[in-house]
């Protein structure tokens, strides 16, 4: 009876090796066609040992000559398309720019460290060599709210204001549990064996996707995207970068206008994500909307954040 359940064993592992092995060759053989097949709408630019993907639209024929620039959460596959759904409701009277930073969307994975100076430089650099410059206002999703008060605090003539998509703060750190590195380790192994492929349905529950923001083309990138771009090594390395906050925090509260768009926190580890960004903006002297929809709520609610965001760049632009 052993020796049968051994060969049993043996062969249920050489089965799941011939298995996760045949679909990394697919995942290999169909991440080379779809980057041929999909290349990236806007620009690649050189920062250092890798390139970033710049998207950029619209003339800007708004508030003067601003540019506002969207900044996306820790692990968004897809930037550009995650974003469009609001951008495309701003971008017939502001210029608007997705930077997609090191492992995102259609930028190369970097070898360079994620710490905050890093990471805002090559965001800095990235506009810069794509031809936009500012003044800018920043409309960071989750973590990227981080670079964006670093940026507003080191360079303040460059940010005109901050537009806030539930965006995280160095408060949210010191009481946010980290993510389970178990989840994450399950989560990178299938990522780079394509095994994630398998679930052909998860890219459709994403909010950009199934909100239905996207044409069946734009889902089909969405999707490669999301197979080639999830957990990416510079992903992992911004989750590691424990720091980050803490060198936020003691540049304080940036003097510039600021709004943030508040989700229900029904999809966020911190129950009270909420009050902390409404406190936040409290104490700045900024201005705070409180929105009954998920954590991606540019996707479930970008008609109320289009007009909210156009009506405060007019009243505080030029004040």
């Amino acid at each position: 009876m052993k020796r049968v359940l051994k060969w049993i064993t043996l062969g249920i592992v050489i089965l799941l090796v011939l298995l996760i092995g045949g679909s990394f060759v697919n995942h290999t053989i169909r991440s080379v066609q779809e980057e041929t097949l999909y290349p990236p709408p806007g620009q690649m630019v050189a920062v250092g040992d890798h390139k970033l993907h710049v998207y950029s639209e619209g003339e800007g024929s708004g508030e003067g000559p601003l540019t506002l620039v969207f900044l996306s959460g820790s692990g968004t596959s897809a930037p550009t398309l995650d974003f469009k759904a609001l951008y495309s409701r701003l971008s017939d009277e502001y210029r608007i720019a997705v930077v997609e930073r090191a492992g995102y969307g259609w930028s190369e994975i970097g070898d360079t460290p994620r710490d905050i100076d890093t990471v805002l430089a090559e965001t800095r650099l990235a506009l810069q060599l794509a031809g936009e410059s500012p003044p800018y206002v920043l409309f960071p999703h989750s973590m990227a709210g981080l670079e964006a008060l670093y940026w507003a605090n080191l360079y303040p003539d460059e940010v005109a204001a901050i537009v806030g998509l539930d965006p995280a703060l160095p408060e949210i750190y010191e009481v946010m549990p980290p993510p389970p590195q178990l989840m994450l380790s399950v989560i990178t192994f299938a990522a780079r064996t394509g095994v994630i492929r398998s679930g052909a349905s998860v890219c459709h529950e994403f909010a950009a996707v199934s909100e239905g923001h996207l044409t069946a083309e734009e889902t089909a990138v969405f999707c490669s995207l999301f197979y080639r771009r999830t957990l990416t090594p510079n992903m992992l390395a911004e989750i590691k970068a424990t720091g980050n906050p803490q060198l936020v925090a003691a540049t304080g509260i940036p003097d510039v206008p600021l709004f943030f768009f508040v989700s229900n926190a029904s999809d966020v580890a911190l129950d009270n994500w909420p009050d902390i960004l409404i406190a936040y903006a409290a104490a700045a002297g900024g201005e705070s909307l409180a929105l009954d929809v998920p954590h991606y709520l540019h996707n479930y609610a970008p008609d109320v954040i289009a007009a909210e965001s156009r009506a405060f760049i007019e009243r505080v632009v030029g004040e």
